[in-house]
């Protein structure tokens, strides 16, 4: 009898454990402290003298579990209350919680991003302060190949393009660049690519990095948007800046499919693109990872601040930026101002498309991109070889093959056509068309670009 009344009551007990810890596999930290206090709070009333006056032994069985369930209806009482576990609240509660003290990125919990300025207090320098001053002056635009025009330079009349085209190759004088839309409490993909509204601080960020422009019909570097059909949209912001032109995949410019959590005609641009601008309304954190994209290795941060000094109705606030990169990806200038804190559009503007097509030429010496290049410089030097080799069997009268040409469409390929992934394209097209007298069918593909007015930053 005495071993079914321990029998019952350990049953009973694990039954009343049973419906905490269905709970306390979700929680964290002192969860095991929370369920010992429970148990041993059982215990102890099992345990007391009340309990021992009238030994359970000689009790009826029906009377026996009524004295248990008083018993922990008594402990779902105010000693209950006392001992209660706060569960964690989910992730996107507690940042919400913690509010403007996060800062503008966090890194993912699996590593392998810097980030600038760093957040670990104790790292004296941040990742691009060896870069030299502050001041505009400092504001280089790097270099992707310095040695690429010395050909051209010297030898520009005593020998044929093609050895010009190929050393230039990796020389572009256009970049695409996304930019998302980050509000308030947004913390995933989904929710990032999912924005369809502009607000007006949005669009005064826009116009800041330059000029919102109608696709159709454009003739400017179009950043592989269609310009004759509006099947990419029908604006985007475009900007020149010193020499250069700049197309930039704004998310919300971008056609949204009803239905598509995934956003897969937007991401494949942004997605494609190497460095991102994020503009941040709130006080959400960016984590760095949470775009998924085998080329995006570059983030920069802009979120809009009011400093104690400014007051209402003022030239529109000041911004804090901050950037992010793979951890493979080597630094690059300009270096943020301490604090990294801007108060004018047009040194910002400056800072951030310097800090753009910088970030993207360093991205390319990442080991992923330093991969893709080599196979790229190696189609194009075979490609080489087979067209100076046609064109000597030429000039002694010998019969050829047809010669693989580094032109599309009977034309020159002009300097900067694309960068580096259309380069890679090209590459890709040219291989393919050495293998044409095998029957093996080459791929097709084209390359197209009213300029737009100046905005009050350029």
């Amino acid at each position: 009898m005495e071993g079914r009344n321990e029998k019952l009551f350990s049953r009973k007990r694990s039954f009343t454990f049973g419906a905490y810890g269905g709970i306390d596999k979700f929680i964290t930290g002192n969860e095991s402290s929370c369920a010992e206090s429970v148990g041993h709070s059982i215990l102890d009333i099992l345990d007391s003298p009340s309990s021992e006056a009238k030994p359970l032994t000689s009790a009826p069985s029906s009377q026996k579990v009524t004295e248990l369930f008083a018993i922990i209806e008594k402990l779902q009482g105010s000693r209950l209350d006392e001992q209660r576990c706060e569960f964690p609240p989910p992730l996107k509660t507690r940042l919400l919680k913690i509010g403007d003290g996060l800062p503008l990125i966090l890194p993912p919990k699996s590593g392998g991003y810097w980030i600038d300025p760093p957040l670990d207090r104790h790292v004296e320098t941040s990742p691009t302060l060896s870069q030299g001053g502050f001041g505009l002056e400092s504001y280089d635009i790097m270099e992707r190949d310095s040695e690429a025009k010395v050909y051209q330079e010297f030898f520009r009349h005593r020998a044929p393009e093609v050895i010009m085209a190929f050393d230039e190759h990796r020389v572009s004088q256009n970049f695409k660049f996304g930019v998302l839309y980050q509000r308030e409490g947004q913390l995933t993909e989904e929710d990032i690519l999912s924005n369809n509204e502009e607000s007006e601080e949005f669009l005064e960020f826009l116009s800041i990095l330059g000029q919102t422009v109608k696709l159709q019909g454009f003739t400017g570097f179009r950043g592989g948007l269609d310009v004759s059909h509006g099947q990419t949209g029908n604006e985007a912001v475009f900007t020149s800046f010193h020499g250069r032109e700049i197309m930039f995949h704004v998310v919300t410019k971008l056609p949204f499919t009803e239905g598509d959590t995934q956003q897969l005609q937007r991401k494949r641009h942004i997605g494609n693109d190497i460095v991102a601008l994020v503009y941040q309304e709130g006080h959400t954190p960016f984590i760095s990872d949470v775009i998924r994209s085998h080329f995006l290795h570059c983030f920069i941060a802009v979120r809009r601040i009011k400093r104690e000094n400014e007051g209402e109705g003022g030239d529109g606030g000041s911004f804090q930026v901050s950037i992010t990169a793979r951890e493979d990806v080597p630094p690059f200038g300009p270096p943020l101002p301490t604090p990294p804190i801007f108060t004018e559009g047009s040194v910002l503007r400056e800072f951030l498309l310097t800090k753009l097509i910088n970030a993207e030429i360093s991205c390319y010496k990442a080991e992923k991109f330093s991969r893709l290049e080599s196979r790229t410089r190696s189609c194009l030097l075979e490609a080489l070889r087979s067209e100076l080799s046609s064109r000597s069997q030429c000039m002694l009268g010998e019969p050829s093959l047809p010669s693989v040409s580094l032109t599309e469409g009977g034309r020159s390929v002009p300097e900067g056509g694309g960068g580096f992934i259309e380069n890679f394209k090209r590459a890709i097209r040219v291989r393919s068309h050495s293998f044409d007298t095998l029957g093996v069918p080459k791929k097709a593909g084209g390359v197209a670009g009213q300029r737009p007015k100046v905005s009050k930053y350029q």
